[in-house]
């Protein structure tokens, strides 16, 4: 592996001096783009729209456009002078647990290992992080980019992931034609439930295949031969309008018998939901109403009612 990073992972006061190694790799076929007509690969030249001349990359600067055609610049050194103070360290700034951090907010991956002075302290970092089920969440800067990372242990290796900031992720009030309420029929869940339940199996990322990618490859190698490329048909999926048959003939594929059963048991879910509902309360009638309610209201009522009939008599 080739590094890529070194600098260290600080926390407190403590340093670990590390290098930084990518943990994933892109595997997509890459693909040329060629003039139709002469099979040719199509160049790209960084040309100045003014002078309509090919520019060096010695004379190529960044900047930021601060008004419409106005730009303030950067040159290299100046970029470098301005991540100095941070572009050599990882600064953890605070241990959360991992079940706290939505995936939404993860970038990408990548492998931390000791320098040659800080395997005692690395070792340190993985064995506490392992013990107290945390990650550290750090400040980082890298190739003039600054993002934040969660510090995490991946295989008994110490790994960064680079992170998103809250104000990088978009608001879901952008999302057109959200529902805006979340309410299911009872029935229909039951049957989903039961539906995750058929198909939940442990996580295992090597058994999952890159189906585009193969199909990709085999039409590769038969036009390298010569061959003509031909694909079967997909199979047309129904179009199944009604939900809870789709729920059905999705629990019948993933099992024998599961339709009816699910059906069986959602019913039953439904009814029991239904019977725990409390039941209405009829009207009071005038009379219950006028009715005293405490103790003494009644002991009042019955001895009013026989001195009206003393009194009667």
């Amino acid at each position: 592996m080739q590094t890529i990073w070194k600098g260290a992972v600080s926390f407190g006061l403590v340093n670990v001096p590390v290098k930084m190694f990518t943990a994933t790799q892109d595997n997509d076929l890459q693909m040329r783009m060629l003039h139709k007509e002469l099979n040719v690969p199509i160049q790209y030249h960084r040309t100045c729209p003014k002078c309509e001349e090919e520019v060096k990359w010695s004379d190529i600067v960044k900047g930021y456009e601060y008004e419409p055609g106005h730009f303030v610049t950067f040159d290299k050194d100046e970029l470098e002078e301005i991540a100095s103070e941070t572009s050599r360290e990882i600064r953890i700034l605070d241990f959360v647990d991992l079940e706290e951090i939505d995936p939404i907010y993860y970038q990408k991956t990548y492998y931390l290992a000791p320098e040659s002075n800080g395997t005692h302290a690395y070792n340190l970092l993985v064995q506490a992080l392992l013990d107290t089920r945390k990650i550290g969440i750090a400040n980082v800067s890298i190739r003039s980019r600054s993002s934040l990372a969660a510090i995490r242990i991946v295989d008994g290796v110490l790994s960064m992931s680079t992170m998103f900031y809250a104000e990088e992720i978009r608001s879901k009030k952008e999302i057109p034609n959200l529902p805006e309420e979340t309410k299911a029929d009872e029935r229909e869940l039951q049957m989903a439930r039961m539906l995750i339940d058929q198909l939940s199996a442990p996580f295992e990322p090597e058994k999952y295949e890159d189906v585009y990618k193969e199909r990709l490859m085999d039409a590769i190698e038969d036009k390298v031969k010569g061959k003509e490329v031909k694909f079967a048909p997909e199979e047309k999926k129904t179009n199944v309008i009604d939900l809870m048959e789709a729920l059905k003939a999705s629990l019948k594929q993933a099992g024998p018998d599961k339709g009816q059963a699910a059906d069986a048991a959602a019913d039953k879910e439904a009814n029991k939901k239904e019977a725990k509902k409390p039941a209405r309360k009829r009207s009071a009638t005038k009379a219950e109403k006028d009715e005293p309610k405490t103790k003494e209201g009644k002991q009042e009522a019955s001895a009013s009612k026989t001195r009206t009939k003393k009194t009667g008599s």
